[in-house]
């Protein structure tokens, strides 16, 4: 691979973002998603792929870790999601074993309109993660998971409206 050089610049950005996660959305493993030359990928990319929607509190983050080695002549992109997901049931401590089994794709929406794919080309292991019953009554009760990828790119961005062309598992539009 040739070395890369830099094509554009930045402007300081406007003070109207805000953090946090919206939405994560799960994708079985085995997908395979085109870039464009900026690393984006197209909305269009996933028409008809099967996502299950995860809405999330204010307290879930995705943290991106470059890891370059001059020594090795490697840069990969560490992508570590923490999300925390309120109440327990059965069905979703059967969901959140099926997803420390598997190695998921996930798309990421933040609170500014962001859609980002962690994952795409090796896909994301939990690797962390607790079931919390709390202690006292106005105490936390849910779940945290630690989701972690390590990719050539950081999560790439998805261009258009994906929420249009999602689909549940069953074939019907996704929420």
């Amino acid at each position: 691979m040739a070395c890369e050089t830099i094509s554009n610049g930045r402007l300081l950005a406007c003070k109207g973002l805000i953090g946090g996660l919206k939405n994560v959305y799960f994708i079985n493993s085995g997908n395979s998603f085109d870039l464009s030359s900026d690393d984006s990928i197209a909305h269009t990319e996933f028409t008809g792929v099967n996502t299950f929607q995860y809405a999330l509190n204010r307290d879930s983050s995705l943290t991106q870790n470059i890891q370059a080695t001059r020594e090795n002549g490697t840069v990969v992109f560490e992508q570590v999601l923490e999300l925390t997901l309120l109440q327990i049931t059965k069905e979703d401590n059967h969901q959140l074993k099926l997803l420390s089994f598997g190695r998921p794709q996930v798309v990421v929406e933040d609170y500014n309109g962001n859609f980002l794919l962690v994952g795409r080309e090796h896909g994301a292991d939990v690797t962390g993660g607790t079931i919390v019953t709390g202690t006292a009554m106005g105490d936390f009760s849910g779940y945290t998971l630690t989701l972690t990828a390590m990719e050539r790119t950081p999560a790439n961005s998805i261009v258009g409206a994906f929420l249009d062309v999602i689909s549940n598992d069953d074939g019907t539009p996704a929420p």
